[in-house]
């Protein structure tokens, strides 16, 4: 038993991979530095100001891909993979085992559809662990009757549900995400029972909202007194009280407590969006049953994984490290991505590798969903190489209140007024005022000394819904790199903030993602200027002849070789990865753009803050689309302008540069030589952006390029082209 105390948690080893990670950055480096040395030697000076000056322009995008690319690869120079060790916990804590509470979030049924945050419900319900030490939190922003009743419904067929999966070690323990990929080969006949109340629980939670027509329950007087979604009083029931005696499934085995919540929301008081949210669920949950461990998911985000909460208590509760531990991040998986990952959604990339760079290095980012917290740290409580954990003590506490009390006392809580002059929002809780609330919390968690940890089991710990549409992509990168710029020249700068608070590597890390929308900056110059001085016949890369060209294609093929590399290690395909740098290039020239100057006019004062929510559904047709891997363009969008414009000027500067070679005719190989470097980056973008062209001219189904942005497209890139010539 004394040798058992002694072993560890968790263990921490190095990355695989590393020395042939950087050779090939070193070698890139190396490749970049002579890139720099032609710009420089080779500077235009005798010739016109608009070559100089494209010259220039295409010198300092250079320089800025160069600075970007050091900020990644600098966060990987070191990574680490954590593997928890879970027998080890349960053997030396057994019983003693901390509470942990689970927090979900939904905002509007209409887009978050009731029946698909029941399954989310259910599945944290229903983890590998003590259900009396696990308290279930719905925070409804939506104040939606229906999302109450669908609370209800789960409340009852949990009990069914829990013993169904602790009998048959059910995984994943999604009713909807279970029943759909298996089948009732074994206990046959309690599977289709089981499956049938299923169903029967879902179309009645379908039919309600279809009927707008709720059954009875003295829960629904709460919303006689509700003038909207954005005008009610506190919402709060105690629909599961996991300390009553009775509260117990259909083999007398105890349930966990689950919660409704939706908080006070009057037209004057600014409520925060989801960060307001989950600060009032870290109050109420600190008066209903107070658990030291708190874990936060979307309401589209279902637990896959019934030992994930074992998996992050092997860190937190190692004897060593687990005390300097705030949060234990998983990665962000989803369930519906295609095959060749369409729209690039999977991060698989920047999970697998990227994140294992933070880990080595003071931890990775908050990402929102799928995170482990420590409730002091979560609270403001700052890190001290003192402090020490006593979990029996922890396990002691109790709260005596009958629910009914509870109730009432814990409404204040999450009253609009109550955060006035007090902390939250600020050193407490979720961080106020950016887009992406997470970044900006899990950075001030670590500037107070906390460390985080990262952890990718082999079966995901959680599995969501990625965006099915183009313009759903788009619009929920945009608001991610929108909030990542605004928190980059707020007062949370990573390099200004966290200075002498978190390692350098750890502020270039934050810098990188922070930085996304400047990328576009760069990007677009280097799709839109070489085109244009194609069509002029100005060569703005070596000759094909000279020995100068070798830098320019190394590096090219060098980054992008190791990249395809990199995505087949981590489980993609070769079209998977096509796909991902399409979207790459889409996301720089269109969302990343848009955030850029929205920041901006932010910082100018003409724009507001806004949250949008990604909606979980789409009509079948769409859905149809997605599946057979067609690019959703649809819905006229002025990011469709863009994409659509960028497209023609490259298919026209293509156009003009194989006129060129066939009018020449004898200066063909001279025309080749002089500019093939600048045709080809022209076919590689006709290549990337063939999706558009098909739905711009070929395409017949709901799926294609509006008209009106193809002909705008169209003029606009002819426009463009003749001022380029003349």
């Amino acid at each position: 038993m004394a040798k058992n105390e002694n072993v560890p948690l968790f263990e921490t080893r190095q990355v695989k991979g590393r020395i042939l990670f950087r050779c090939v950055a070193a070698s890139i480096l190396l490749g970049i530095c002579f890139v720099f040395v032609y710009r420089v030697r080779f500077l235009p000076v005798g010739g016109g100001k608009a070559e100089r000056w494209a010259w220039i322009g295409l010198f300092l995008s250079e320089i800025w891909f160069c600075c970007f690319w050091f900020l990644t690869t600098a966060c990987r120079w070191n990574s680490v993979i954590r593997i928890p060790h879970v027998h080890t916990l349960s053997q030396r804590f057994g019983k003693e085992l901390p509470g942990v509470d689970i927090f979900v979030c939904t905002a509007d049924p209409s887009i978050e559809p009731p029946s698909m945050v029941v399954n989310t419900v259910l599945s944290v319900m229903a983890y590998d662990y003590p259900p009396q030490k696990l308290s279930i939190y719905l925070s409804d922003d939506g104040g939606s009757d229906l999302t109450f009743y669908a609370m209800l419904e789960a409340a009852d067929f949990s009990k069914t549900w829990l013993p169904f999966c602790n009998k048959l070690k059910v995984e994943p323990r999604s009713p909807e995400a279970y029943f759909r990929t298996s089948s009732e080969a074994v206990h046959a006949e309690e599977w289709l029972l089981v499956k049938k109340e299923y169903e029967e629980m879902k179309m009645r939670i379908e039919a309600a909202a279809k009927m707008k027509r709720i059954p009875e329950h003295k829960g629904f007087r709460e919303w006689d007194l509700v003038s909207s979604k954005r005008d009610h009083q506190t919402i709060l029931q105690i629909l599961i009280d996991g300390r009553d005696s009775n509260a117990v499934d259909m083999e007398g085995n105890p349930l966990p407590t689950l919660v409704y919540l939706a908080r006070e929301k009057r037209p004057q008081f600014p409520h925060h969006f989801k960060a307001g949210a989950m600060n009032a669920l870290i109050r109420v949950s600190s008066r209903i049953s107070n658990s030291p461990i708190i874990l936060n998911v979307d309401c589209d985000m279902y637990s896959n994984n019934s030992e994930s909460i074992k998996y992050a208590l092997c860190i937190f509760m190692d004897e060593e490290k687990g005390d300097e531990v705030a949060y234990v991040q998983f990665p962000q998986s989803f369930e519906n991505l295609t095959k060749n990952e369409i729209y690039g959604s999977s991060f698989r990339v920047i999970q697998k590798l990227e994140f294992l760079g933070l880990d080595a290095n003071g931890g990775p980012c908050y990402i929102g969903t799928g995170c482990f917290h420590r409730r002091e740290a979560l609270c403001g409580k700052k890190y001290d190489k003192n402090y020490k954990v006593d979990w029996k003590k922890l396990n002691q506490t109790k709260v005596e209140e009958h629910a009914s009390l509870l109730e009432e006392t814990c409404k204040v809580l999450a009253s609009c007024s109550f955060e006035h002059n007090t902390a939250w929002g600020k050193e407490m809780g979720l961080v106020y005022g950016f887009p992406v609330e997470d970044i900006v919390t899990g950075l001030s968690v670590q500037c107070r000394g906390w460390k985080s940890m990262f952890l990718g089991p082999e079966r995901e710990g959680f599995l969501g819904v990625a965006p099915i549409t183009l313009l759903q992509t788009l619009v929920q990168h945009k608001r991610w790199t929108e909030g990542h710029l605004q928190v980059f020249l707020s007062e949370y700068c990573p390099l200004t903030y966290g200075y002498k608070k978190i390692p350098l590597k750890l502020r270039l890390a934050y810098s990188a993602y922070n930085l996304w929308a400047a990328n576009s900056l760069a990007t677009l110059y280097y799709v839109v200027v070489p085109c244009f001085c194609l069509l002029k016949g100005i060569s703005l890369f070596p000759k094909i002849s000279s020995l100068w060209v070798l830098p320019f294609a190394y590096v090219a093929f060098a980054h992008r070789a190791y990249s395809l590399g990199e995505f087949l290690c981590c489980g993609g395909t070769f079209l998977g990865w096509c796909n991902d740098q399409r979207m790459w290039l889409f996301k720089r020239t269109s969302s990343y753009s848009f955030a850029f100057f929205e920041n901006i006019l932010k910082l100018l004062g003409y724009s507001q803050l806004a949250f949008v929510v990604t909606a979980k559904v789409a009509d079948e047709d769409v859905s149809k689309r997605y599946d057979r891997e067609l690019i959703e363009f649809g819905a006229a969008s002025p990011m469709f302008d863009i994409l659509a414009t960028l497209a023609m000027l490259n298919l026209f500067g293509s156009l003009g540069a194989i006129k060129k070679i066939i009018l020449d005719g004898n200066q063909e190989s001279k025309v080749i030589d002089q500019l093939g470097l600048q045709i080809l980056l022209c076919l590689v973008l006709v290549a990337i952006n063939l999706p558009v062209y098909q739905a711009l001219f070929f395409r017949k189904d709901k799926g294609k390029m509006p008209t009106s942005v193809t002909y705008k497209s169209i003029i606009l890139a002819l426009l463009a082209c003749t001022a380029a010539m003349y």
